[in-house]
């Protein structure tokens, strides 16, 4: 008897590289979103293109570099050899969430940009780590004489007053800024692979909803729900976006599961229920 064995679908090459938290591929999971715009990408081989920058850039320091002098010449290798930078011409376009075309172009926007210099950092010997910032994603890099929080649009590192002026929008618009004020640290905590690439989602599913591009829409949810399970509101959004390609079963069942374990508040749970009970007697 012949055994035939097919390939895995990108969705479910993509479920089982987020499986465990524990050894979390980030750059590979990352690279994964991709798939969705190109079907055919060798992420095997953008994970080799990858290392051989690395091998290119730890040919430029000497195996006893300090720690300071290593991330010097990492982004002097990142930002001014190799060009990358902020897409501020285009800053909303997917493609800068896809790594296969960050690299190409050198183009994209902080978390994107912040994944390939965290992977090169990192074989550096360098302690470093993801920080989900308030509307502009950072990374910050542990050094012997504390930490240095970084733009990953230009490698600027940020003073503390700097930051502060960062955050003061975002504060207003919350509401927090007086006596009630969190301290800046509350900010600057290491951000998970699992949010980062959360993130990099997240920033590809608000641009596709603007668009109302419901296929692609529902394809970074799909990958939501892989990734965070328990994040009922993917859950629901994905309802809704199957409702709007005309999946009816499919969007039962997730507006459904949304009903029965989401905590919710106000009318959006009878919004909701109303929308089930159309789709239903649909």
């Amino acid at each position: 008897m012949t055994l035939r064995y097919s390939a895995p679908t990108a969705l479910e090459y993509f479920a089982t590289l987020v499986q465990s938290d524990e050894h979390f591929p980030l750059l590979e999971a990352a690279a994964c979103v991709a798939h969705d715009e190109y079907p055919e990408l060798d992420v095997q081989q953008l994970l080799g293109d990858v290392d051989q920058l690395q091998a290119r850039l730890r040919r430029r320091l000497a195996p006893d570099a300090a720690s300071l002098q290593r991330l010097q010449v990492l982004n002097q290798f990142f930002y001014g050899d190799l060009g990358f930078g902020g897409n501020v011409n285009n800053y909303y376009d997917p493609e800068n969430s896809y790594l296969n075309a960050v690299l190409r172009t050198r183009r994209g926007i902080p978390v994107s940009l912040a994944v390939l210099w965290m992977e090169l950092a990192q074989g550096l010997g360098l302690q470093v780590r993801g920080v989900a910032f308030p509307g502009h994603f950072m990374v910050k890099a542990l050094l012997p004489l504390g930490q240095a929080v970084l733009d990953p649009l230009t490698g600027q590192s940020l003073s503390r007053e700097e930051l502060l002026e960062r955050l003061a929008p975002y504060q207003r618009r919350e509401g927090v800024l007086g006596d009630e004020e969190p301290p800046l640290g509350l900010y600057l905590q290491a951000a998970t692979p699992r949010d980062i690439l959360a993130r990099m989602l997240r920033n590809l599913k608000e641009i596709h909803q603007s668009q109302k591009d419901y296929p692609r829409l529902l394809s970074v949810l799909d990958r939501l729900v892989i990734l965070q399970p328990e994040m009922w509101d993917e859950r629901r959004d994905r309802g809704l976006a199957h409702a709007a390609c005309g999946h009816t079963q499919q969007a039962v069942a997730d507006l459904e599961a949304y009903l029965a374990h989401a905590v919710r508040q106000g009318t959006e749970a009878g919004e909701i229920a109303q929308r089930l009970g159309a789709l239903r007697g649909g």
